[in-house]
């Protein structure tokens, strides 16, 4: 079974239920171009790991029937939100100074950590990265991931790529003897028919807000202050209670952690 998910809020912090009495309607938006959070199904219907847990807030604030989610380009979203053509936006946007400036976000609900991957041949000795000082690891250059990699492993021999897919194609035919990148990507590349079971996930999780931000969160505009309070209460009682754990198994059987 994949590792469970860290728990992001503190058990003992107590966050208020507001009164949504006077709430018309939740209407939040998204796109369905980010999956596993976020696409259409073989039905055409909204579906993702973000969709469900939009679903489970509505659910845990007793508010089913007000809810609903709209699909939208992901260019359009900000704009959208601003002009209240929509509450809160559930899409995967990375939280910025400047769009703090002008929206409000809930509490992270979702670190996505970095992660090395290596080939199953390469002569790696040990379990975890101590064992990669002087090995050759692959990484997307002018990227986060390379930033991190410099800062948090100098004894590694960094190659950068150009893309992915570059990175990728070099780790499996052991032209690097690991890569380290992002691990929703690796996660899935590491079970799929493409990387022939080449490789497998080694060492980490690593988290930092320095390099990889604050996490997955919900956009609410800027005053919004009681619907922010309302959706942190929520998913704190979901991390709490296990459903924000069943929905991650639901879209990452293999785990991120």
């Amino acid at each position: 079974m994949a590792p469970n998910l860290p728990l992001l809020f503190d058990s003992r912090e107590r966050l208020a239920k507001p009164d949504l009495s006077s709430l018309v309607r939740l209407r939040f938006l998204t796109t369905i171009d980010f999956p596993p959070f976020n696409f259409t199904d073989q039905n055409g219907k909204l579906a993702g790991f973000n969709i469900d847990l939009a679903r489970e807030i509505c659910n845990e604030l007793e508010i089913a029937s007000k809810c609903q989610i709209q699909a939208l380009p992901f260019a359009d979203l900000k704009v959208a939100l601003a002009a209240s053509q929509g509450d809160a936006v559930i899409a995967g946007i990375a939280v910025s100074e400047e769009l703090r400036q002008q929206f409000a976000f809930s509490r992270p609900y979702l670190m996505l950590p970095a992660r090395f991957v290596r080939n199953l041949k390469a002569p790696i000795k040990g379990e975890d990265s101590s064992a990669l000082a002087d090995h050759s690891v692959g990484v997307v250059k002018a990227t986060a991931h390379e930033a991190m990699l410099a800062a948090y492993f100098p004894k590694v021999k960094a190659v950068s790529f150009d893309s992915k897919d570059t990175l990728l194609a070099a780790l499996k035919d052991g032209k690097v003897e690991a890569a380290f990148a992002d691990s929703l990507q690796l996660s899935f590349w590491v079970s799929s028919q493409a990387s022939a079971k080449c490789c497998a996930l080694f060492d980490g999780p690593y988290l930092s807000e320095k390099f990889l931000g604050e996490g997955m969160t919900i956009m609410l505009r800027e005053k919004d202050d009681v619907l922010t309070a309302a959706l942190d209460h929520a998913l704190a009682a979901l991390s709490r209670n296990g459903r924000l754990q069943e929905i991650y198994l639901r879209y990452f059987p293999y785990g991120l952690y």
